[in-house]
C-alpha cells in the first residue's frame, strides 16, 4: 500500500502475517491467498506485503529465474506487491533445524541475506528503483565476544560487496536494515551508533521495531534524534506495542496469558534488567514496571491492569513523518491473519492524521 507524504515521496506500508509456515513455492503462493483476502477487506487496489523466505527455499528461488517469474505473476494476480523481504527469523516453519540461528559471525546468515537480495530484485514493482531485506540485530548479546565481533565485520564488509553486484548486475538497490531488539547487540541508540561507525551507511541501516523501541525505556524522540545525527537511516519502521504491566505482582495472572511456551517474549525494566522470557520473569519478579515484548494489536487494548505502548509508537511516527521529508521509506505491521485488515484500517487512519494521502491519491513514482 503506497501513501503519499506532504514532501511528495512514497512511503510504504506492508503487511507481514506470523503464520510462517511456507517450506516450498506451492505453500508460498497458497499463503498469498490470505493477504489477498485482506486487501479485498480494505477495498484498496495494491497491498503490499512482507514475505518471509526460508533459507532452502530462498536459496532456490535465487538460482531459478522460472521460479522467481512465477512468484512475481502470482502476486501481480493478487493485486499484491513485495518492496521488502523479511531474513529476521531463520528456521520458522522451514525445513532447518528451527534450533539454529546463526547470526552474522556466521556465513550462512550472509548466503542467506544476498539470496533475498537477489530474489526481491524481480519482485519489486516496475517502477521500484530499491527494495530492503530485514536481518537480526548481528546477534545475541550473550556470548559475543570480540573473536565473533571481527568475523562479523568482515561478513558485513562481504556483505556490502553483495549489494553493490546485485545493484550492478540489475541495477536496482537493495538495502539491508538490522533490526534491533531486547538482549540482541544492538538494542538502543547507543549500541547501534556504535556498530554504524564501522558499516557501510549507504546499503545498511536500520529496521526499527516500535514494540522493541519502547521496551528500551528510552524516550522515542531522543532516540530517533540520536540516530538521525550519527547519520544511520531507519530503512523500515514495524509499528507495534509493548505489553506493559505497571505492577506486574498485581498483574501476574494476565501476564501468564501471554506465555507461549518454544516462542520467548523479552521483559524490560527502567533500570535496566532484562530477563528472555516472560516465563522466567514471572518466576523471579525483577522490580517493576514491566515492558514486554509480544505482538498485541494495535487497534485493541488489553483487560486492565495491562497496558500497551501505543504513545511510544504514535510519538515516533509523528516524529519521523512530519517534518520536510519523511524519515523512512517503509512502515510494516504484523499480526495475525484474522487482526490483519483490523490493524491495517487503524494504522492507515492514524498516519491520515499525521498527513499522509490515502493509497488512492499516492503517486506511482519513487
Amino acid at each position: 500500500m503506497r501513501l503519499r507524504h506532504h514532501s511528495g515521496r512514497v512511503v510504504h506500508l506492508s503487511h507481514g502475517t506470523h503464520e510462517r509456515v511456507a517450506r516450498d513455492l506451492p505453500a508460498v503462493v497458497e499463503h498469498l491467498d490470505a493477504y489477498a483476502a485482506v486487501r479485498d477487506r480494505l477495498a484498496v487496489d495494491t497491498l503490499g506485503v512482507s514475505l518471509w523466505l526460508p533459507p532452502t527455499l530462498a536459496a532456490a528461488l535465487a538460482i531459478d529465474g522460472r521460479s522467481r517469474t512465477r512468484l512475481r505473476a502470482e502476486l501481480e494476480a493478487r493485486g499484491l506487491e513485495v518492496v521488502t523481504l523479511s531474513g529476521v527469523p531463520y528456521a520458522e516453519g522451514g525445513d532447518e533445524d528451527p534450533g539454529i540461528c546463526p547470526d552474522w559471525s556466521d556465513p550462512a546468515r550472509l548466503e542467506y541475506t544476498l539470496d533475498l537480495a537477489r530474489i526481491l530484485t524481480d519482485l519489486l514493482p516496475e517502477d521500484a528503483v530499491r527494495g530492503m531485506v530485514t536481518t537480526t540485530g548481528l546477534g545475541p548479546r550473550e556470548g559475543w565476544d570480540e573473536a565473533k565481533q571481527k568475523a562479523a565485520a568482515r561478513i558485513l564488509s562481504k556483505l556490502s560487496g553483495g549489494l553493490a553486484e546485485v545493484a550492478w548486475h540489475t541495477g536496482r538497490a537493495v538495502r539491508v536494515a538490522f533490526q534491533p531488539e531486547p538482549g540482541s547487540v544492538l538494542d538502543d541508540a547507543e549500541s547501534i551508533v556504535a556498530a554504524f561507525g564501522r558499516l557501510d551507511r549507504d546499503r545498511l541501516g536500520v529496521s526499527l521495531d516500535l514494540g522493541s523501541l519502547a521496551c528500551t525505556w528510552a524516550e522515542p524522540a531522543a532516540a530517533l534524534d540520536r540516530l538521525a545525527a550519527a547519520g544511520i537511516s531507519i530503512i523500515r519502521v514495524r509499528v507495534a506495542a509493548a505489553l506493559e504491566a505497571a505492577d506486574p505482582v498485581a498483574a501476574a495472572e494476565a501476564l501468564r496469558g501471554y506465555v507461549e511456551p518454544g516462542h520467548p517474549h523479552p521483559v524490560t525494566n527502567p533500570a535496566g534488567a532484562y530477563m528472555a522470557d516472560l516465563a522466567q520473569a514471572l518466576g523471579d519478579f525483577p522490580p517493576g514496571p514491566w515492558r514486554v515484548r509480544c505482538d498485541v494489536p494495535l487497534h485493541a487494548t488489553p483487560e486492565p491492569p495491562l497496558t500497551v505502548t501505543t504513545e511510544v509508537w504514535q510519538v515516533a511516527l509523528r516524529h519521523l513523518l512530519t517534518g520536510a521529508h519523511p524519515g523512512t521509506e517503509h512502515l510494516a505491521v504484523e499480526s495475525a491473519a484474522g487482526g490483519a485488515s483490523a490493524d491495517l484500517a487503524y494504522l492507515k487512519s492514524a498516519l491520515g492524521e499525521l498527513g499522509l494521502s490515502p493509497p488512492a491519491e499516492a503517486c506511482a513514482a519513487h
